[in-house]
């Protein structure tokens, strides 16, 4: 009689313990287009000014774990939406000898999200863009980042992002001849809504 309790006191107790267990799984969130707008800033004339705008049509992904402190991102950048603010400057950002939108209508990025901090809050992001048809290894700054349920009973996640980037490393090389500085800061603002399994 003894020899069958203590296999099923065994039982019980890995089965109490598999009970008190939560396992985390990632968490899809799909990039809100209203409030997610990849802004930049780049040079104008070799340091007569600094021009400013942003790319008003992105879609995409961002999957976490933040038990796991393990997570994705997958952007799709839409060029022909590129807005400076001015219409000719606009333009001609689209044209042949500058982004070539007809030839290279998106810039993807998709990376890895890093160094988390106790809370499960990721700080970077290592990955890639692809830019003109031309694929670097660029790493993202995550400034600010937060989840919660708003007003609307909705899961979000938002963050604050930033990097700097060379683009004649992406073949973007126009004015360079004439002092263009080649540096574009990147400031993004990115909101993303939770996706029901």
């Amino acid at each position: 009689m003894r020899t069958k309790l203590i296999p099923l006191a065994l039982v019980s107790i890995v089965c109490a313990v598999f009970a008190t267990v939560t396992f985390s799984e990632p968490v899809t969130y799909r990039i809100d287009p209203r409030h997610t707008f990849p802004s930049f800033e780049a040079d104008h004339q070799g340091g007569i000014s600094v021009w400013r705008g942003k790319i008003e049509r992105s879609s995409g992904s961002i999957v976490i774990d933040r038990e796991a402190r393990t997570g994705t991102v997958d952007v799709t950048m839409d060029m022909d939406s590129i807005n400076f603010g001015l219409d000719e400057m606009t333009e001609h950002a689209k044209a042949e000898d500058i982004l070539d939108v007809a030839k290279f209508p998106t810039a993807t990025y998709t990376g890895t999200l890093k160094n988390f901090t106790k809370d499960g809050e990721p700080t970077s992001v290592e990955g890639t863009l692809t830019l003109h048809g031309v694929t670097q290894p660029v790493d993202l700054a995550i400034n600010r980042f937060r989840c919660h349920t708003n007003n609307r009973g909705t899961d979000v996640c938002g963050a604050d992002v930033s990097a700097t980037i060379s683009r004649d490393d992406f073949g973007v090389t126009y004015g360079q001849a004439n002092g263009f500085l080649m540096y574009v800061n990147l400031e993004i603002q990115v909101e993303a809504q939770r996706v029901d399994p």
